[in-house]
């Protein structure tokens, strides 16, 4: 499968002004603009090209976060399904809509993108050490295994620890962890938040895991997609999309089929994808909380240049250094980033235990987007803790209440 060639479009400008760049990228990224709502979950997935898993939850896990944050309350047994549920069409196995593997970090795809992982996966086998020692007869033993028992957790593999400490892995877990970056194992699909592995020759689709590609096709590709994604980037925007290296990024953007473009403000040169050039960004702006692992936002130099925002996340950070709590969501209204909250659940109730809004305009949307969030996940009450400036916090509870009836 050779990489399709790029779409031509009309003549595009190659100079933007600053907030020409952020409508392009708010619109590539889903945020602007009527949303493919009939795509779905999967649509989502299609467009962005990545979405990122972790494993905190405090409103849900980012994964299903980032289509609520597009698309609003879409039901969550629904958002899973849309990851990892396969469709049969009666002649042929299940054919999976997306896999897990390294991309930015780890990250659903989908899976038409199997063959572009590729460069990874022959990287990953010529490595020189690894962190694991793991004797041969692990490895064989785990392909054995799912060969004849089919797909299975680590659990099933017989256990993903040692009895230590939580990165003592036992040399099952570090067999399959090591087939699965090599390209012989493959998960699609995650079981109460646990991989499932199975067998690559068995899950992917033939005519994709047929498909070899150089690395130049691959990352060619990828430089493409993730300028699609982003709608304009700078080498390091786009490079780091999929966690590509600049000579990496440096060898193929020139037939990437992306635009150089410059940016105002931005003192490094920039590309763009000629598709997201070729009209103007227009239609109504998504007002929502942001996942600290959204695609939008998950470049912290990127975010500060585009937003004039700056953003951490602080779960990884001590509790006595943290600014604005363990996992603070951004707000997005009106195309900027005008506030953020460190949401909880307690029971029924969505729990804002720290918040900071602009100014006074970014009440009503923080209101609108909390009381919103309160209800997908099944929260009946928002109560609202540390406001900053502490002035605005009686306008937003009067927001709140007025949105609630409680």
């Amino acid at each position: 499968m050779s990489v399709p060639p790029p779409k031509v479009f009309p003549m595009a400008p190659t100079e933007l002004s600053a907030d020409e760049a952020r409508r392009i990228a708010l619109r590539a990224q889903g945020f602007l603009g009527a949303p493919d709502r009939r795509g779905g979950a999967r649509g989502v997935l299609r467009h962005l090209g990545a979405v990122q898993l972790d494993t905190i939850s405090v409103l849900a896990r980012s994964h299903e976060l980032i289509p609520y944050a597009r698309l609003g309350p879409l039901g969550r047994r629904t958002v899973e399904d849309a990851y990892w549920t396969g469709v049969s069409d009666g002649a042929s196995p299940t054919r999976p809509h997306s896999f897990e593997y390294w991309s930015h970090a780890a990250c659903i795809l989908p899976v038409e993108e199997w063959p572009h992982f590729a460069f990874r996966r022959r990287a990953y086998r010529d490595r020189p050490q690894w962190h694991h020692d793991l004797p041969q007869s692990a490895y064989d033993q785990v392909i054995k295994q799912l060969r004849a028992e089919g797909p299975l957790t680590a659990t099933e593999l017989g256990g993903a620890k040692n009895g230590g400490e939580w990165w003592d892995w036992s040399d099952s877990k570090i067999a399959v962890e090591r087939a699965l970056m090599y390209g012989d194992v493959v998960c699609t699909e995650r079981r109460s938040w646990k991989r499932v592995y199975d067998l690559a020759e068995r899950a992917i689709p033939t005519d994709l895991l047929d498909t070899d590609l150089d690395d130049a096709e691959c990352l060619r590709r990828l430089v493409r997609l993730a300028g699609d994604a982003l709608g304009v980037g700078t080498r390091s925007d786009i490079a780091d999309y999929h966690r590509l290296k600049a000579e990496q990024f440096d060898a193929v953007v020139a037939d990437s089929g992306l635009v150089p473009v410059t940016v105002q403000g931005w003192d490094k040169p920039a590309w763009a994808s000629p598709e997201a050039l070729a009209t103007t960004p227009r239609g109504r702006h998504r007002t929502t909380l942001l996942s600290p692992f959204d695609s939008l936002i998950w470049e912290r130099p990127r975010t500060e240049r585009i937003f004039g925002f700056t953003h951490r996340l602080e779960a990884y950070v001590p509790r006595p250094k943290r600014i604005h709590g363990y996992f603070a969501m951004p707000l997005l209204a009106g195309g900027h980033l005008v506030g953020r909250v460190d949401p909880a659940r307690e029971g029924t109730t969505l729990v804002a235990r720290q918040l900071s809004l602009k100014n006074a305009k970014a009440v009503t949307p923080m209101a609108a987007a909390l009381t919103e969030a309160a209800s997908w996940v099944g929260c009946t009450q928002v109560r609202v803790e540390r406001v900053d400036p502490p002035e605005l916090r009686a306008p937003l509870e009067a927001a709140v209440s007025s949105l609630t009836g409680v």
